[in-house]
């Protein structure tokens, strides 16, 4: 809290000793007060004073934390009422704004880092659904904290949170945000994430937030002819006015040109890293902020620009943080740096990876299954840098919008029978086995089934009953992660696909790093085949051992084991018929070997 009475630059309310300070941008209201608790919400109480390039404050003496409020605005013959735009709480998305203190929570001795981006393994999820107390119809971050623990079990080192910026009602995915400084009330509020994120920390997990800067709203939208103007019958200050408003979610993006607008994204970007100590952001759809509907007649510069600048501010001032960009066109320039004509983005989602995996694992015919699909969907990477990608087969667009989990798009059916959990575990392997950063959906690990539903929570009373797949998948982590010390090639940067049998549906693959070192190799099985000698030749001589094999009864009882702990290989030729050593593959199963 400030210590005294003097005006401030910040935009909102900024509460200090003597009462709160209260600051807004209308540039064609006529006048503008602040009512609220604090004046039995007068009319006139509380007039504020007009400033150059349209902004107005007011310095109430008297007024607090916890004081509810809004902004009376005049503009002609019509006054209306609008929630402060920077309010950090708001009683609902209808309601009132809420004046809050940022600085009074008690962070303790925080002072996390999060791991470098090669040893990221992130698990997105849905707060509203992730955990749901019985006496909670929608789950909430303190729902979360209580199964950090089972997270930090899993092995997972980042939460990637979808977007909690106040939106209408109680249930959503939260891209309709109405509040983008708000945090949603029903989730708990803003020392509610503060708690999560200060628990997360304690666990050794990050907290990445997911942001929504293509569009706002459209519902339950102050912001919509925030001061009275507009043009076209368009959304006013904080939007475009022509034909750059439309969006496939509503007609309401911002205006990037317009500088006020650029700094209020910029400064909502900054709160969540600062006041909420947040690791990193995730920007929703970055297409949409850099043109209208993807097409190159119809680009935005200004949306560009703006993603630049503001990714240029987090790495200058937060050096570790990471920003991510779903941008999904497999455009390098997204990961290029802005000394290159770049956007500044740390690393983007891969849909080269996300899109070729799941359509090999999930056709019907092994026939049909193209193995070069799957070697293309290894190797791609962007700038020539393999964390400049995250890979997944599963996030909240890819389990919905007419798509479903993995295990149901292969057999919806019997989604949890052979077919469907060896295949799917094809892909987890594919996932934290190939260069970039993985990433896992809630549920994914325990063979959750159908779409994702914003209505329908995890019921934790039954998930461990896929336990088996639940290891399978903490092993991968601890492989990927080289926990016990005998896989530091995942970690590496490189990879050499030398292993392409289209005809019997298996590839091998190398992961090492830029000194030829910590040799990692993968086999993967693509087909409904049982190997007792299946022949590969190994890039390296030497004894390589199995650390890892999908077929074990360990992951899947019934099976048969691998039969085999270490192959002697001499430094055969990648031919794999030639000069090659002969082990048991199971059925859709992948191996992991290491020197």
């Amino acid at each position: 809290m400030t210590q005294s009475l003097v005006k401030s630059s910040a935009m909102g309310a900024t509460a200090h000793d003597q009462g709160v300070c209260f600051r807004v941008w209308a540039p064609h209201a006529d006048s503008v007060n602040v009512i609220g608790t604090f004046n039995d919400w007068s009319a006139c109480a509380d007039p504020m004073t007009q400033e150059e390039n349209g902004h107005w404050i007011a310095d109430v003496e008297g007024a607090k934390v916890g004081d509810e409020y809004k902004f009376l605005i005049t503009n002609g013959e019509e006054t209306f009422e609008r929630i402060d735009p920077y309010a950090r709480e708001v009683t609902n998305s209808i309601g009132n704004g809420i004046v809050t203190d940022p600085d009074a929570f008690d962070w303790g001795d925080d002072n996390f880092s999060m791991p470098p981006f090669n040893e990221l393994v992130i698990y997105e999820l849905h707060v509203g659904t992730f955990h749901r107390d019985d006496v909670d119809e929608v789950g909430t971050f303190d729902g979360v904290i209580k199964k950090l623990q089972y997270l930090q079990w899993l092995g997972v080192n980042a939460i990637e949170i979808m977007p909690v910026a106040e939106f209408a009602g109680d249930l959503s995915w939260g891209y309709n945000p109405a509040h983008i400084f708000a945090v949603e009330s029903a989730y708990g509020g803003p020392d509610a994430i503060r708690r999560l994120v200060k628990a997360a920390h304690e666990h050794g997990i990050a907290i990445i937030m997911d942001v929504v800067y293509n569009h706002f709203g459209p519902s339950d939208l102050d912001l919509w002819q925030f001061d009275g103007w507009s043009e076209n019958e368009k959304g006013g200050i904080y939007f475009y006015n022509d034909w750059r408003s439309e969006t496939p979610w509503g007609d309401s993006r911002p205006d990037y040109g317009r500088g006020e607008v650029r700094q209020f994204i910029h400064d909502n970007a900054m709160m969540w890293l600062t006041e909420y100590r947040m690791d990193g952001l995730r920007y929703d759809m970055t297409l949409y902020m850099r043109s209208v509907d993807g097409s190159p007649e119809r680009q935005i510069p200004e949306g560009w620009s703006l993603a630049q600048w503001v990714n240029r501010e987090i790495h200058e001032q937060f050096p570790d943080k990471i920003t991510i960009a779903e941008d999904l066109r497999t455009n390098p320039a997204i990961t290029e740096s802005e000394a290159f004509g770049g956007a500044n983005f740390s690393t983007q989602w891969d849909e080269s990876f996300v899109h070729p995996v799941r359509s090999v694992i999930q056709t019907f015919k092994d026939a049909d299954r193209d193995m070069e699909t799957i070697k293309a969907a290894i190797e791609h990477r962007y700038n020539d840098d393999a964390f400049k990608r995250v890979v997944y087969t599963e996030s909240h667009d890819e389990v919905a919008n007419g798509k479903k989990r993995v295990v149901s798009e292969i057999n919806e059916v019997d989604p949890a029978g052979f077919y469907s959990r060896r295949r799917s575990n094809l892909g987890a392997a594919l996932v934290f086995t190939s260069p970039g950063v993985p990433m896992i959906f809630q549920g994914q690990e325990f063979l959750r089934s159908d779409w994702f539903d914003d209505s329908k929570p995890i019921d934790w009373n039954v998930a461990g009953e896929e336990d088996q797949t639940m290891r399978l998948y903490r092993d991968l982590i601890r492989l990927r992660l080289n926990i016990d010390g005998v896989t530091a090639g995942l970690l590496g940067s490189e990879v050499e696909v030398f292993h392409v049998n289209n005809n019997d549906k298996v590839v091998a693959f190398r992961r090492f790093d830029a000194d030829q070192n910590s040799n990692v190799v993968v086999l993967l099985n693509f087909a409904d085949r049982h190997w007792d000698d299946y022949r590969i030749g190994f890039p390296c001589a030497g004894s390589w051992k199995v650390r890892f094999d999908s077929g074990s009864r360990h992951y899947d009882q019934g099976s048969q084991d691998i039969g085999v702990s270490e192959v002697d290989a001499g430094h055969a030729p990648y031919d794999w018929y030639t000069h090659s050593s002969s082990l048991p593959l199971q059925p859709y199963a992948a191996v992991v070997f290491s020197q």
